[in-house]
């Protein structure tokens, strides 16, 4: 049986296109009474940025850190205080800002439709009714968070997505002006996630031309903008349509060995996403030697330094904990390595890879 994934089914691309957010959402609205919620990365704060959302009613923003990974628990507190503050559901949520706001919007806009908390639902098709509609905004390129149909929580026990039909975003605004001010080290890490999610689809066991078609576009766009010496706006423009096709690459497709990893040091430490893939893809040479290859080209080319001894101090239960947290997500590691990986990566072998980082 073939799956019968969703796509985001409205898109607005092109520098300055926010400004018709407004235009976007007054159709939507069910009522002067159900708000529209904006959530905001707080970096937008003190900022102007306030002045241009298309406000009205009892409209909310929401500002929120980024700096630390979206859990269940910060969904299921916002889904309660919403719940609370008004009578009426809202009419929808809008995510401004990187990976976690997106994929806080997201869940968000399911926990509220549906009963229970966010660790509920964490796994594959575990949702059973709509979301309230939702519109994601990227204010920074490589997530791919905006075109998945999943949002990444680190919940109580383990660090995984809300995998659904109803996870997709209704409509997103793709506005390379918001990624100028995103900074450089920033800017390598974050695109280097829409890298290696290429990397990892077009080497997987689950390939075929559906992925593979938006993954070699992703990939010729991330080496465009990482490699070669493009003016600003066009980079701008190319990282944003590379997040979005390598964020579609895995749709028929699934991650690997970096992502799996990655998890395991997010869940432990802490490590925000696109830095941990880093940090766990410089020693997969042996997985992805070519991935690998052009990848410390790139950090050569930008003078990006990863940090060191991340991994120097853990104790053997903290060892244990990273590698049960990775080893759980199955469908990533047969994607990386065929129906027999536990043959191949054992504990001790993951292990032995955490402790290089």
């Amino acid at each position: 049986m073939y799956k019968n994934f969703p796509m985001v089914p409205k898109v607005i691309f092109g520098a300055g296109s926010f400004s018709q957010l407004g235009d976007v959402l007054l159709p939507k609205r069910t009522s002067s009474e159900a708000p529209f919620i904006f959530l905001v990365d707080d970096y937008f704060e003190n900022s102007e940025f306030l002045s241009t959302l298309p406000l009205l009613f009892n409209d909310e923003v929401i500002f929120i850190s980024a700096e630390e990974e979206p859990k269940t628990a910060q969904v299921d507190a916002l889904v309660s205080q919403i719940r609370q503050k008004y009578e009426e559901a809202p009419s929808g949520i809008i995510g401004i800002g990187g990976g976690t706001l997106l994929d806080l919007a997201k869940a968000v806009s399911i926990l509220l439709n549906n009963k229970g908390l966010a660790k509920d639902y964490q796994g594959w098709d575990l949702v059973g009714h709509p979301a309230l509609y939702h519109v994601g905004i990227p204010t920074i390129s490589g997530t791919g968070a905006e075109v998945s149909r999943t949002t990444v929580l680190l919940g109580p026990e383990k660090k995984l997505g809300i995998n659904s039909d109803y996870t997709t975003f209704d409509q997103v605004i793709l506005d390379p002006d918001f990624t100028k001010s995103v900074p450089k080290q920033q800017w390598f890490y974050t695109g280097m996630d829409c890298f290696i999610h290429c990397v990892e689809s077009l080497t997987g066991t689950y390939l075929n031309a559906f992925s593979q078609s938006y993954g070699e576009k992703a990939m010729e766009l991330c080496l465009e903008v990482y490699l070669n010496d493009i003016p600003s706006e066009e980079s701008r423009d190319k990282l944003m349509m590379a997040s979005w096709h390598g964020g579609m690459s895995i749709a028929y497709s699934q991650v690997g060995v970096a992502h799996a990893m990655s998890y395991g040091l997010s869940y432990l430490l802490g490590v925000k996403h696109g830095i941990g893939n880093c940090l766990v893809f410089q020693h997969l040479e042996e997985f992805y030697p070519e991935g690998v290859q052009l990848f410390n080209k790139m950090m050569d080319k930008h003078n990006i330094t990863l940090p060191q001894g991340v991994c120097a101090d853990l104790t053997q239960n903290d060892f244990d904990v990273m590698v049960n947290v990775a080893m759980g997500l199955e469908p990533l590691w047969e994607n990386a390595l065929g129906k027999n990986w536990k043959n191949i990566m054992t504990p001790e072998r993951l292990r032995a890879l955490y402790q290089k980082i």
